[in-house]
């Protein structure tokens, strides 16, 4: 959990659709295989989508236990909404509307020893960012910025970068194992020197690149990468590319 954002890690456990489709993803590649647009209105975000024609399916109201620092248990809510499989090639594509934030976001998650404090950006390779970044802004509602390398969708707390498998392995040296890929995303750091000396400590083989910015190859159990960041406004600043 970050103060802005989070990142989950799911695998399937059951026989069910979601679980294959799960299976289905992993067999392409390991990594990143959802996105989740957090929603102030499940149903209105619904309605929408019906509108530009992507079939979503019926809300799906979900919920599980939840410990608390006091040792209780409380019950975590969220409505789901997700359009059939195949829409959105690049993976499970969905809005999520948090009914008790207060469960998920405990102040006793949210501080990292590499300070990393908000998910700013996903980083998305396929063959043809413009056409896909222009389905992205039916399904967001949001308009699409062409003023970097990356194509870019900015929603209200971090962005959407669309780029080539060419652009991305040329920044990282980094080569899709397919495509569409989602290569992995951008972490916000409160003090970007912390975290260098963190990954240096841990040699994790991070790598500096670009404008004051980090570079760390995950694992091949993990796949993809976390590109770290320092500063409030960097990753928001479309003029730039996310790699300079």
């Amino acid at each position: 959990m970050l103060p802005q954002g989070y990142i989950e890690i799911l695998t399937p456990t059951a026989d069910t659709p979601i679980a294959a489709q799960l299976r289905a993803a992993i067999s392409r590649y390991t990594g990143v295989h959802l996105i989740a647009f957090g929603s102030a209105e499940a149903g209105a975000d619904r309605e929408r989508l019906e509108q530009e024609g992507f079939d979503p399916q019926p809300v799906v109201a979900l919920q599980r236990q939840i410990g608390t620092v006091t040792g209780d248990e409380q019950t975590a809510r969220f409505s789901v909404v997700r359009v059939p499989p195949g829409t959105m090639a690049e993976g499970r594509i969905q809005f999520c509307q948090q009914h008790t934030p207060e469960w998920l976001w405990q102040d006793r998650w949210l501080e990292h020893a590499n300070s990393a404090v908000a998910l700013s950006a996903v980083l998305i390779c396929v063959d043809d960012p413009r056409s896909v970044a222009e389905r992205y802004r039916r399904f967001t509602g949001l308009s699409v910025d062409e003023r970097a390398p990356e194509l870019r969708i900015e929603t209200e707390r971090g962005d959407l970068l669309f780029m080539t498998a060419e652009h991305f392995h040329s920044r990282t040296g980094i080569r899709p194992p397919d495509q569409p890929w989602i290569a992995g995303y951008q972490l916000r750091c409160s003090d970007l020197n912390r975290c260098r000396a963190l990954q240096a400590e841990r040699q994790t083989g991070c790598l500096d690149i670009g404008r004051e910015q980090i570079l760390l190859p995950l694992a091949a159990a993990a796949g993809g990468c976390v590109l770290f960041h320092g500063g409030s406004s960097q990753a928001r600043n479309p003029a730039h590319s996310v790699f300079d």
